[in-house]
Parts: C-alpha cells; structure tokens; sequence
C-alpha cells in the first residue's frame, strides 16, 4: 500500500507524475464558506515556480492552478467552500522526458531510482516520476487553502544555509526574503551564494540547504500530548518532502549541547499570561503549540541529478556509470524554501481544527 495523503481533519491527496499531463491536490475537510479562488493559490506557485533564474531548473512551467470542485457561489455572489473535497490541478507542459534515456537505463545513486525498482518492479524515469520534486507544487496548491484556515498565523519560510555557508544572524532582515533569488534574509549571503551555486552548476555538481521556517501567531493549546503530537505532525510533513533528510524542532540537535538550565524556556508573569525569556523549545512543549513562535529547520540533500559521472549498476546488475542529462536543480532547497511553508501551514491548520473539535 502506497500513502499519498496527509492530515487528520484537514488532509490533502496529492497525485500525478513529473511528466504526466498533469499533477494536483485534493483537499477534503475544509471547512465551508471561506473564499477562495486561484488567485489566492497562485502567488505562492508563482514563489515556487521553476525557470525564475539560473539557480534553478530551467523548465519552463506556468504551474497556472485549476479550481475543480469544492467551491461554489455564496449568499454574499462570493466564490466560497462548499466543504466538499476541493480538487486543484496543475498541468504539465514542458516535459522532456528524452532526456531520461540513461535514466531508464541505470540507478541515479542518492535518488530513489532502485528503491522504487525493489518495491514495485518497475518505475516511471520520466523524471523520477512520484518521487521528484515536481510533486511539491500540489503542496504548495494545497497550504495555500490551508492559509485560508489560520489566517492569523504569519508563516515566514527561508534559506539560512547553502552547502557550508550560513547566514549571520546579526545580519538577518526577513525584508530581504523577497529581494534575492534565494530566498535569503541576509543580502550578504545572498551574493555569496550567487557564485557558490553557479560555480556548482557549472561544474555539472550540486549544494544541499537548509531551510528556516517562523510561525507566529500560533495560540497556545494546537496539538496532542502523545500520538498526534505537534512537533511530530510537523517533523513527518517535512520529511514527508523530496529531498529533505532532517528536521529540527527549535534547537533540535543543539539542545543536546545544553544543560538543562540553559535550555529552559523560562516564564515570567505577563499581562496576557507568560512571557518567556527564550524559545529553544520552538514554541511546542510536549507536543503543543506554547504561544511562542513555532520554528523548524529542514535540511535538504544535494539534487541527485547532476552531470558528474558517478558509479552506479543497471538495471541488469552490471556495474556502470551515470550521469544525468536535462534541466535540474543545482540546490533543490531553494526552491524548497515554499513548500516547508505550505507543509507548515496544512500542519498548522490541521491542528487547528483537531482542538477545535476536541476544546471547542
């Protein structure tokens, strides 16, 4: 059995191939009467969208969005839920999958080329098919009507590393999000990672990432004391991405550094309950939302379609090598920076509504 769908309450299916007609997302759970249109979806792909600059692939896809179902008009002539499933389709246009000659042919180490051969048998290599990283676009479409949900909640996602070079925090300024391909709040690294990441590209190589994600506005009480925790929901939905291989909550790995002094989120009395002196915790203790800012850290591995030979074996079991022609990342994280804001966003609504419907 093969899962394609997320969430308890609110839970989206994403289907489609990276060279099918086409690819999407079907929202069940909403609830009804929120306005929606595609043009409240279609900015955050457009932030995703391929072909942008030369740090991304250059295919060359509209990713223009399609309301199918679930919405309908209200009393008010608004376009709003209906609360039936909402069915979002993104078509493909460029595909090339000529390129994918070799791919048929022979595993891309570090892909899940042979992991999909050992469990089915056989696999779509038009671009890796479910497991390339054209699928997160149905994602993004999908934490756009999520957004919908808590709308309270400001989501603020970003590059805070490239291969080994990180940002410095003195110098963060979220105004700049916007300013750079990167998605980078620090302008200085910004033009640092121009020559890092063209310089990976051009000699047919790749860079990891890791990108930052802030929520703020998150009221206390979102999430569950064991099974369905906050801090879990969140690490599977980012792991639940292409290319990502960690996920820190808060200090993640760096508490383990600390004593137990030093990572207590400390509490003073304020006038709307407790001010905290630090947030190592990421705003989530024992698995719910505390008031503070929830903060995650995904780490995404180097794109595995690069034009380095590396040595790999076929389909026959005969060794060989392999590398991968066509139009890839050069630091899929990039353009990963989006979809850990929609994951954190499906998250965050379905939480949401799971304390609504057990709190009221």
């Amino acid at each position: 059995m093969s899962y394609n769908t997320f969430g308890r309450v609110l839970r989206f299916t994403t289907w489609g191939e990276s060279h099918g007609p086409a690819l999407g997302a079907v929202v069940d759970g909403c609830p009804p009467g929120l306005s929606l249109h595609e043009n409240d979806i279609q900015p955050f792909l457009d932030a995703r969208r391929p072909g942008q600059s030369k740090f991304t692939t250059q295919r060359k896809e509209p990713d223009a969005v399609r309301i199918l179902s679930g919405v309908f008009e209200g009393p008010d002539g608004q376009q709003r839920t209906t609360g039936t499933p909402i069915s979002l389709m993104i078509e493909n246009v460029d595909q090339r999958s000529k390129d994918y000659a070799e791919v048929a042919k022979a595993y891309r180490p570090g892909h899940a080329d042979y992991a999909y051969d050992a469990k089915y048998g056989f696999r779509d290599y038009r671009g890796g098919g479910r497991s390339s990283a054209r699928e997160t676009a149905a994602r993004v479409a999908a934490g756009a009507v999520a957004r919908l949900i808590i709308p309270d909640v400001i989501i603020t996602a970003y590059v805070s590393q490239i291969g080994e070079d990180m940002i410095d925090p003195a110098a963060m300024d979220f105004a700049e999000i916007g300013n750079n391909p990167f998605f980078c709040p620090d302008a200085a690294a910004a033009e640092r990672w121009a020559k890092l990441v063209d310089d990976a590209r051009q000699a047919g190589s790749s860079l990891g990432a890791v990108v930052e994600c802030v929520a703020t506005g998150v009221p206390a009480g979102w999430g569950a004391p064991i099974y369905a925790k906050l801090d879990a929901d969140l690490a599977a939905g980012m792991m639940g991405i292409n290319a990502v291989k960690g996920v820190e909550i808060g200090d993640g790995f760096g508490a383990a550094k600390l004593s137990g002094e030093q990572n207590a989120d400390a509490m003073r009395s304020g006038a709307d309950g407790p001010n905290f002196t630090a947030n190592h915790a990421g705003g989530i203790a024992g698995g719910i939302s505390t008031g503070q800012p929830v903060v995650c850290r995904v780490a995404f591995k180097p794109t595995s379609s690069i034009l380095t030979p590396v040595d790999t074996i076929g389909r026959d079991g005969q060794n060989t090598q392999i590398m991968t022609k066509g139009r890839h990342d050069p630091c899929v994280g990039i353009r990963g920076t989006p979809v850990v804001a929609a994951m954190m966003a499906l998250v965050l609504a379905d939480h949401k509504m799971l304390h609504r419907a057990q709190c009221g």
